[in-house]
Order: structure tokens, then C-alpha cells, then sequence
């Protein structure tokens, strides 16, 4: 036994939104004949007399009037659903929750988050600042969508793309004697008071051991988790030090300067997606801008160094 579907409700909307059966047929492209039939057959189908066919014409009974009316509601929801989707389709609504680094959210997740924005003003995005081993662990667990590491191994569960890879960079307060050489070597902090990471900091050990391996001491006065806080106290002339070159670079109109050490202690930054959340397009976008901004970053830092050395 034949059921009601879909076109029989197409064509009943047309005729009643369109007012006749031609106009219905046009709207439908399709017969004038053929919309009369398929009326026909909602009405037995449904047991309503929905139109008094009057002198070739259609007018709809109250039947018709009150089905119409759910049938609106019907169409309304598809409508809703239709343009939900084409949101997701232009990316008008979305989440994307990243973990990071301190000094990634300071230094660099601002200038990508205007980037993506400026494409993406609508969907929301959540940074969580977060030190290791911690911030692997989050990764691994799958708690975030995205995660920015200084390290180029790839915590379990995950996949790693390296972005930015730089060397750490020497920095001083505006007229340091030091600041009259564009390349400083270990023994040039032979007893200078000294601004260090924190002793757990992965960089902080590389450091060390460059100048313990060449004989150097230095007169460490103050020693602070925050990369960012490095660069404060620096700029202030309590210190000199050296830190990561992103860091370096949000703090250079700060009164800080900006030196290449000598001896190369490469500074990585990797985007990491976890493994098992949904596949998510608007992250591989946030990963461009990630990509388009550190490259900006890499020829400003460039372009500091390289006009130092000149001078």
C-alpha cells in the first residue's frame, strides 16, 4: 500500500504558497497534471478534502489551512537545519580549546588568535597556559585540541608538525655596554648579574652547561619560571640573560635588546594535535595562522639581528 513521502508534502506547500496548481509546477518544474495527480493521492492518502477545485481553480479548504500550518512548522525546522549548516560550512560557530606553554601564550598566541579571528570572527577559542610534564599529560589524555610545545618529540597519542625552530637569543637592557657587540660569547658574562629560568626549566640546564663547560661564572641575582618575567627584568637593567627568541621579541619596543649568542641552542616550537578527539577543520586553519605568524616573527627576529650586526 503506497505511504505519504516527502513530494507529496513539496506539493502541497507549493501549491498553497505558490496559489495555484501551474504556478506550482513552475515552482516545482514540473507538469500541471502531475501536481494535480500527486494532490490527489495526499488526499486519499491522508482522507482530507484539502481544495474545492472551482472553475480550474484550487481553493483550499480549512482542512488544508490547519495541515498547512504543521506543515509550515516542518519547513521552518528544515530551514534552521539548512542554515546551522551552512554556519558550520563558513565556520560562524566552533570552539577551539588550546593548552600551551606560559610564554606561548604570551608571546605568540595573541598575534595568531587577531590572525584567525580576523578570518574566523565568530568561533570561540579557549588558551590554557601549562608547564611540563603536565601539559604533555593534558595532550596524551586527549583533553584539548591542540597544544604548543618547545620540544620536537611528540607526547603519546599524539601527532607533532614543528612550526618555528630559532636559536635562543641573548638579551640586554638599552645601553648595556655589552649592546656595542652584535654577537655575544660565553665569556662576555663572565660575572655579569645574570636573570635565570627556574633550575627545572629544559633551557635553564642547557644554559648551565655552556657556560659550566667553558669555566664561565656568572653572578645569578634573580631566577623566575616565567620567561615572560625575564624579559621584564631585564628591560628594567637589573640583569642580563637568555631566553627563548619569541619572548625576547614581544619585549623588544620594551627596552630590551636583542643579541645572537655565539654558540647555537636551538628553540623549537611544535603544534600538537591529540589523536583521538574529532577531526576538527577550523584547527588545521588555526594551525596556518599558527604558521603565517611564526614566519612573520622569524624575519622580524631576523631582520633585529642582522640590523645589529650591521651596526
Amino acid at each position: 500500500m503506497a505511504s505519504l513521502n516527502f513530494r507529496h508534502i513539496e506539493i502541497f506547500w507549493a501549491v498553497m504558497t505558490a496559489g495555484s496548481a501551474t504556478a506550482a509546477a513552475a515552482l516545482l518544474r514540473t507538469s500541471q497534471p502531475t501536481i494535480s495527480r500527486e494532490l490527489g493521492r495526499l488526499e486519499s492518502l491522508t482522507g482530507l478534502t484539502l481544495f474545492k477545485r472551482t472553475n480550474a481553480r484550487l481553493v483550499p479548504t480549512e482542512q488544508a489551512l490547519l495541515l498547512f500550518d504543521e506543515v509550515k512548522r516542518s519547513y521552518f525546522g528544515l530551514e534552521r537545519i539548512v542554515k546551522a549548516a551552512d554556519a558550520i560550512r563558513q565556520y560562524r560557530h566552533g570552539q577551539i580549546s588550546i593548552v600551551c606553554l606560559p610564554a606561548f601564550s604570551q608571546a605568540v598566541a595573541p598575534k595568531v588568535c587577531k590572525h584567525f579571528l580576523d578570518q574566523y570572527p565568530a568561533v570561540g577559542i579557549s588558551i590554557t597556559p601549562q608547564d611540563s610534564p603536565l601539559l604533555n599529560e593534558w595532550l596524551s589524555s586527549q583533553r584539548f585540541d591542540l597544544g604548543l610545545i618547545e620540544d620536537n618529540s611528540a607526547p603519546p597519542g599524539t601527532d607533532l608538525e614543528t612550526i618555528f625552530t630559532s636559536d635562543i637569543v641573548c638579551i640586554l637592557h638599552t645601553g648595556h655596554p655589552l649592546c656595542a657587540k652584535a654577537v655575544l660569547y660565553p665569556e662576555d658574562f663572565e660575572h655579569q648579574p645574570f636573570i635565570s629560568l627556574a633550575s627545572n626549566d629544559p633551557y635553564r640546564n642547557k644554559i648551565d652547561n655552556l657556560f659550566d663547560s667553558s669555566g664561565i661564572s656568572r653572578q645569578l641575582v634573580v631566577e623566575t619560571h616565567s620567561a615572560a618575567a625575564v624579559c621584564a627584568t631585564v628591560a628594567l637593567g637589573v640583569g642580563i640573560s637568555i631566553i627563548n627568541p619569541l619572548t625576547a621579541l614581544a619585549y623588544a619596543k620594551l627596552g630590551l635588546e636583542i643579541r645572537r649568542l655565539s654558540l647555537s641552542i636551538p628553540f623549537t616550537v611544535s603544534a600538537v594535535r591529540p589523536q583521538h578527539r574529532p577531526y576538527s577543520p577550523l584547527v588545521d586553519n588555526f594551525i596556518s595562522s599558527l604558521k603565517h605568524c611564526c614566519l612573520e616573527l622569524s624575519d622580524q627576529l631576523r631582520s633585529i639581528i642582522d640590523s645589529d650586526a650591521l651596526a
